[in-house]
């Protein structure tokens, strides 16, 4: 019985440990583990390139790429990334602002978007690279056929997710709305758009990892500098360790702004009481 009541008071204070404290260590060590995989990934890349199981022309080792873009130095790379990442942005600031206005437009009117989704959907299924001349015909080569290409790919998945989103919103919220006699704007503005911004930054998410492929299109054409022209650069001059040093970059870029909205997505939805998997292993 003593040793029942000794052993009492540790028992309790085992299981007083929340299910979320006790997979916080876990879930931190997975999530380093996600950031080692690349490293683990190109350092058997580096010795299988080292022992010659992989050809070194063409798959140049890593080492060889990280000394390729030390010894075109700091100031030639920053204007190839800054050019890119000034186009995603510009880019995707117009064709996200668009999709939401023409998206929450056709989630409010069942009309509106019975007569556009049609064309929406088949203007969808263009490849980007079907654009490009279009818009070098109308626009130029200048800054604008680029910026207006990155558009239309950010433009289509924030669309999709407005529309979607304000047509999932509960039932019993919509009836709230009416019962206060709300305006159709401010319905949208008080309820409807709220209740939908878990979907809407899915769709800010892809819209913005497709506005770095779309800009690759845009610069592998038409483009001095940027990433993608140094990816064309690479490989016009036979050069793959420039190419596979472009590709790196465009992975690093698009993690990084993935991460700002996500960020952003954690800050602004932080009201939201949803199971965020703290405590699944």
């Amino acid at each position: 019985m003593a040793m029942d009541d000794a052993l009492a008071p540790r028992s309790r204070s085992a299981s007083s440990l929340g299910p979320a404290e006790g997979a916080a260590p876990t879930a931190r060590l997975w999530h380093w583990a996600g950031f080692a995989l690349p490293v683990v990934f190109l350092g058997a890349i580096e010795l299988l390139v080292r022992l010659g199981v992989l050809p070194a022309n063409l798959v140049p080792a890593p080492s060889m790429i990280a000394g390729t873009l030390t010894h075109m130095g700091g100031e030639h790379l920053a204007r190839h990334i800054g050019a890119s990442t000034l186009r995603v942005l510009a880019g995707f600031g117009i064709g996200t602002v668009l999709a939401v206005l023409v998206g929450a437009a056709m989630g409010l009117s069942r009309k509106l978007e019975a007569l556009l989704d049609p064309s929406f959907q088949a203007l969808r299924a263009i490849p980007s690279l079907a654009w490009v001349p279009v818009l070098l015909l109308w626009m130029g080569i200048d800054e604008a056929p680029k910026i207006a290409l990155v558009a239309i790919g950010a433009f289509f998945p924030v669309h999709l997710a407005v529309v979607a989103g304000i047509r999932n919103v509960e039932r019993k919220l919509v009836e709230l709305g009416s019962v206060y006699r709300l305006s159709p704007s401010r319905m949208l503005v008080r309820i409807l758009l709220p209740a939908a911004l878990p979907q809407i930054f899915t769709g800010l998410r892809t819209g913005l990892s497709l506005a770095w492929m779309f800009v690759v299109a845009a610069e592998l054409i038409a483009a001095t500098r940027g990433l993608g022209y140094l990816l064309s650069d690479g490989r016009e001059t036979g050069r793959p360790d420039i190419v596979f040093g472009a590709i790196l970059l465009l992975a690093l870029m698009g993690k990084l702004t993935d991460g700002v909205m996500k960020a952003l997505e954690a800050r602004v939805l932080a009201w939201r009481d949803t199971d965020t998997g703290e405590g699944r292993r």
